[in-house]
């Protein structure tokens, strides 16, 4: 389980066929080299690769351990229930709801905040895959697909590698014209990392570039630059919320002195969220926050800045 005790949830949602099982198994495989046991509840398994004549037991406790210890759910309309059984169970470090086609992100991500799972889940963003071919072409991009890209935290665009520069643009367009506030970035075949959609704590971050040492990180389409920003004691939280708004940044994670005592910050996007840490939750590397940001004009890979 996450160090701090809770455990950090992505809800993913997109058209049929835009790629968010592309992503979703992209996010598994890389969980399984680096030994992180993730825990998946999907409404399409078969798109997984999985075989659903494997999975026991009824709709909300039928599930199956992968390959370096995932875990693979099917989703049911108990989704509390199937969260609170994994947990029980198999006590994963993180979770991954895949939804259905027409779901809004939203709508999953408030299941998130109801008991028992508010206990244990702390870090959730909610993640909204777009077809550039669905975009290029203008394909059914009035009401859900704009309801689901309005309400999620992060917008990733796919298939981008599979257009002309001219239809690259044209989708570009289509999204932008949509999209509101909401970040994008850029995915081939569901290459993000992970440190995108699951922040390091900072005492994970300080380990990893003592043993790296500062040697480039993998990157996707896009560059990411990920940093230490170290916060005084006593710092206002609401000057810090527009701070990190106006940094422009893409994921932000960590533990401030407030006035008053001791501050969890997590961020996706706009969406800055500063408040009391959780019962039980220990405030790990205190005043000072990880940020993750997009490597504007640069032509290498983003290094870790400190």
């Amino acid at each position: 389980m996450a160090a701090s005790g809770l455990v950090p949830a992505l809800v993913v949602s997109g058209f049929l066929g835009a790629g968010k099982t592309t992503l979703v198994r992209a996010l598994l495989e890389r969980a399984q080299r680096d030994g992180v046991r993730v825990a998946v509840i999907s409404n399409e398994l078969g798109e997984l690769g999985i075989d659903e004549a494997l999975l026991g037991g009824g709709a909300s406790e039928s599930f199956i351990e992968l390959a370096g210890g995932c875990v693979c759910c099917r989703l049911s309309d108990t989704l509390l229930e199937t969260l609170q059984l994994l947990y029980d169970r198999v006590q994963p470090d993180r979770v991954i709801i895949e939804t259905s086609g027409v779901a809004l992100p939203f709508e999953t991500q408030l299941n998130l905040w109801r008991e028992p799972v508010n206990a244990w889940v702390g870090d959730d963003a909610a993640v909204v895959v777009c077809s550039a071919i669905q975009l290029a072409e203008g394909r059914e991009l009035d009401g859900t697909f704009e309801e689901q890209v309005s309400s999620a935290d992060l917008v990733v665009l796919s298939k981008l590698d599979l257009l002309s520069p001219a239809d690259q643009d044209r989708a570009r367009a289509a999204l932008a014209e949509r999209v509101g506030g909401v970040p994008v970035v850029e995915a081939i075949a569901g290459d993000l990392h992970p440190d995108l959609l699951f922040p390091p704590d900072p005492d994970a971050l300080r380990a990893q570039r003592r043993a790296a040492g500062h040697r480039p990180r993998p990157h996707s389409h896009e560059r990411f630059t990920t940093e230490l920003l170290e916060i005084p004691p006593g710092t206002d939280p609401e000057a810090l919320r527009a701070r990190l708004v106006g940094l422009g940044a893409l994921r932000v994670k960590g533990f401030i002195a407030g006035p008053e005592g001791t501050l969890l910050v997590q961020g996706v996007g706009n969406r800055v969220e500063i408040g009391p840490p959780a019962a039980g939750q220990a405030a790990r590397a205190l005043g000072t926050l990880v940020v993750i940001r997009r490597a504007e004009g640069h032509d290498h890979h983003p290094h870790d800045h400190g």
